[in-house]
């Protein structure tokens, strides 16, 4: 089986809706096609790459390429686990997960997407309720940072919904223009102080290594 060889393949992160998990390749294509079908309005301009910018068979391929070479490029100083989040068994989207030197540092940074069809339900906010989970109880982390444009609302509305805290700006360009983005951190402390979502987590023993870690 692959994940005798991939163990990560065997992670299973459930919360009450949700289950997120790598994807098989048909799944991906799945999640391409969400992506495809549109993330967000056409005004709008949430990624500092503008992936989404390109024709839907470019987007579609931009998912499927990515989620391969972040796969093919991971290494324990430093790697993307990006989960497919899927609902009632089919996917809505995207939930990573990256970190270098983790080991070390034991810091995460977050990122995420949802399917135009699925947003305005709270599933956002529960896949990074999930991943914080993932993070924190199972993976030992010490803090979370998430990171938004100014003008990217409901983003920073679920940072503050979790419990992060301001951490200053970062000045990007942006289709040419200095855009500024709002920087979020949420320590462990923060975390554990919040009532929490009941999340489990299978199938992490043997993937310790690939996160740079020997446990918790």
């Amino acid at each position: 089986m692959l994940s005798d060889h991939w163990p990560l393949m065997a992670l299973r992160v459930r919360s009450p809706r949700l289950e997120l998990r790598l994807p098989s390749d048909e799944e991906l294509a799945e999640v391409a096609d969400i992506a495809a079908r549109g993330i967000h309005a056409p005004d709008a301009r949430p990624f500092l790459t503008p992936w989404t910018d390109l024709s839907p068979a470019g987007r579609a391929r931009h998912v499927v390429q990515l989620h391969w070479s972040r796969l093919g490029q991971w290494t324990p100083q430093n790697w993307v686990l990006s989960l497919a989040a899927f609902h009632q068994g089919r996917p809505i989207g995207m939930q990573e997960v990256r970190a270098a030197d983790f080991g070390v540092r034991r810091e995460i940074v977050s990122g995420s997407w949802l399917g135009l069809d699925h947003q305005g339900r709270g599933l956002g906010t529960e896949m990074r309720t999930a991943m914080l989970h993932l993070a924190f109880a199972e993976l030992g982390t010490v803090s979370a940072t998430s990171m938004s444009f100014a003008d990217n609302h409901s983003s920073v509305a679920v940072s503050r919904r979790l419990g992060y805290r301001p951490d200053g700006i970062t000045r990007d360009v942006r289709r040419g223009e200095v855009v500024e983005s709002l920087r979020f951190r949420l320590s462990r402390e923060d975390w554990a102080a919040r009532d929490q979502l009941p999340v489990t987590v299978t199938g992490l023993k043997g993937c310790e290594e690939f996160f740079g870690i020997e446990g918790p």
